[in-house]
């Protein structure tokens, strides 16, 4: 069977370099009780410790896969070694067995009803619009009550705290904070949980995590008087203070609300991460050849299922995506998505990278990332920390020493293009390049 991801592709799926080293050690028939494909999807039965052999599959429409192994890793050695002998040409057409059919028209069946649901609601709306605006207008009237009373709680609490001071911190405040935390999920503003969870992490390094936490305290109590004001807020300052709250617009609120863009778009780099038991979240950064723009993909998978869409680091795509309103646009929703294909990644020099982040962050003061291309980057590694050398002065870096020795090892003390995540204080690098050989292009977050 003819493969259109090389080996290199697959392997770029892979969540962490252990699963991209376990999967190369699977891609041989003698692990494989059974192994086939067929133009929709591959699969196999991998020996593993216990008497029943894994089953893999893989979707390759939409490149999901499914295993029926423990781990909570996805795409899992077992399918990432589906993939990449596949790409090899080491898997033989075959009968779909009876286990895979059933998954796919699962599948099918899940998308055809999500399609269906839409379109009632669509439909709803349409037969009545006054009544859909007004049980609309009721639901968001009531979250915003909530969220007043919610984020005054916080705001009495954090005055509070403050006039307590920080250097008290200990087993009971930080019992105290994550109850605030949790607080802040029933008063359906779920990104201030986040920010109070991390600012009890930032206090677990003893008053060496002050600073930080009084620069989150700040940020909320601006928050919280943004929220008061709303009334007088522009529409995107107001999508700011959302956005900053943990509201999502949907897509039919995107589709009047969010600007759409059509574009050639580089995928830059992107990260994985395990947030809660089995709750993956992934960041994918991309740059519009013609548009010049930069965008998010900023999504969710639970329980193995999976990513609707797949993107390759160092590929570009034809896609038209729609980006979610505010002071700096970034987060977008692809809509409509073509092949993918090589392309050379974009860099700039650091002090432009640097002046379009800082205005950025001016725009917006609760904007979590933006992403830094950076041209000429040389890493080092000094005062016990890493660094990255650019000509326009060095920027500290969120880079474990395994990651730091290794992209050090493949720079060889030469200057790189390195693209990362900004958040105003650290570079946390995804990916870096020398030229436009896949040899030297390396994903340094999945």
């Amino acid at each position: 069977m003819e493969s259109a991801l090389t080996a290199e592709q697959a392997l770029a799926l892979a969540p962490d370099g252990a699963s991209a080293k376990a999967a190369t050690g699977l891609a041989s028939d003698r692990h494989w009780v059974s192994l086939g494909g067929d133009a929709e999807a591959l699969w196999g039965e991998c020996k593993g410790s216990g008497a029943k052999p894994y089953q893999a599959q893989v979707d390759l429409g939409a490149l999901v896969t499914r295993c029926s192994c423990p781990s909570r890793k996805f795409p899992c050695k077992h399918a990432l070694a589906l993939l990449l002998m596949h790409a090899r040409g080491g898997i033989a057409a075959d009968a779909r067995p009876a286990w895979v059919e059933e998954w796919l028209n699962s599948r099918r069946d899940r998308a055809e009803k999500k399609e269906q649901a839409a379109a009632k609601a669509v439909a709803a709306q349409a037969a009545d619009p006054e009544a859909a605006a007004a049980a609309a207008a009721k639901r968001e009237a009531a979250r915003w009550k909530r969220i007043d009373q919610g984020t005054a709680e916080l705001q009495r609490w954090i005055g509070d705290q403050l006039r307590r001071g920080l250097a008290s911190f200990g087993a009971q405040q930080r019992a105290e904070w994550t109850a605030m935390a949790a607080r802040m999920v029933d008063a359906q503003a779920p990104a201030l949980s986040a920010q109070l969870l991390a600012a009890t992490d930032a206090m677990a390094a003893g008053i060496a995590g002050a600073p930080a936490v009084v620069e989150r305290f700040g940020l909320i109590w601006l928050l919280r008087e943004a929220v008061v004001r709303r009334a007088t807020l522009s529409p995107q300052r107001l999508a700011d203070v959302r956005a900053a709250l943990g509201w999502v617009y949907d897509k039919d609120d995107l589709s009047t609300l969010g600007e759409s863009v059509s574009d050639r778009w580089i995928v830059q780099g992107q990260r994985i991460d395990e947030r809660d038991d089995r709750l993956f979240e992934r960041r994918v950064w991309l740059r519009g050849q013609a548009s010049g723009r930069d965008a998010l993909l900023h999504d969710y998978a639970y329980g193995g299922r999976g990513w609707e869409q797949q993107w390759l680091d160092g590929r570009a795509v034809e896609a038209t995506l729609r980006f979610f309103p505010g002071s700096a646009p970034l987060r977008a929703l692809a809509l409509e998505q073509g092949a993918a294909q090589p392309a050379p990644r974009w860099s700039q020099p650091a002090a432009d990278a640097i002046e379009a982040a800082s205005l950025a962050f001016a725009a917006n003061p609760w904007l979590q990332w933006w992403p830094l291309a950076l041209a000429d980057a040389i890493p080092l590694y000094e005062n016990e920390r890493w660094w990255l050398h650019t000509p326009a002065g060095r920027l500290p870096l969120a880079l474990g020493d395994a990651a730091g020795w290794n992209l050090l090892a493949r720079s060889g003390g030469r200057a790189l293009q390195v693209m990362g995540e900004w958040d105003g204080r650290e570079l946390r690098p995804l990916s870096a390049w020398r030229g436009e050989d896949a040899a030297h292009n390396w994903s340094l977050a999945a």
